[in-house]
């Protein structure tokens, strides 16, 4: 299983950049589509990203339909708070091994609702307080795509830490 973050026009640089410390530390690659609300350069993005952003695994897209024809075998979940069901009642391990992307529209209106409703059976939600708009957009990515590792066993990932021994 290979999983993807993709970002449909995300506008605020700090987001994007613990976005893709989530994604590199996860190994999963990140997915631009423009237009980005900031310049990929800035530093709020670097920064927040920290010195994993060297070993991120980038792709850039001028729009949505770019990312389907260049993965149209992929598994795409729409991640909204419009979605009649929510993240963790999905099966990601029964989609007979075809990559996983995880689709997170702009921090201020998320996902176009024209997609939402011609993709429908693959749209997710968090579950949150009733009247509550939605979560970080970072949080969001990390709260799902932990979900979908977690249910392929953490595959590739280290699953053991490592205290330093004490002297005494």
């Amino acid at each position: 299983m290979r999983l993807h973050i993709v970002l449909v026009e995300p506008e605020i640089p700090a987001n994007t950049g613990n976005i893709s410390r989530t994604c590199s530390v996860i190994g999963a690659p990140l997915h631009l589509v423009h237009p980005l609300g900031f310049d990929i350069s800035e530093k709020q993005v670097r920064r927040a990203g920290l010195d994993y952003w060297d070993e991120l695994e980038l792709h850039e897209y001028a729009c949505f339909d770019e990312v389907l024809k260049a993965y149209p075998n992929g598994d795409f979940y729409y991640c909204t708070t419009k979605a009649p069901r929510d993240y963790a009642g999905v099966n990601y391990c029964d989609n007979g091994g075809k990559e996983i992307f995880l689709v997170f529209g702009k921090e201020t209106k998320g996902l176009p609702e024209d997609l939402l409703l011609e993709h429908i059976e693959k749209c997710i939600r968090i579950p949150m307080k009733v009247h509550k708009r939605s979560l970080n957009l970072s949080n969001s990515v990390a709260v799902i795509a932990y979900e979908v590792l977690r249910q392929f066993g953490f595959e590739n990932l280290e699953k053991q830490g490592v205290l330093p021994c004490s002297e005494s």
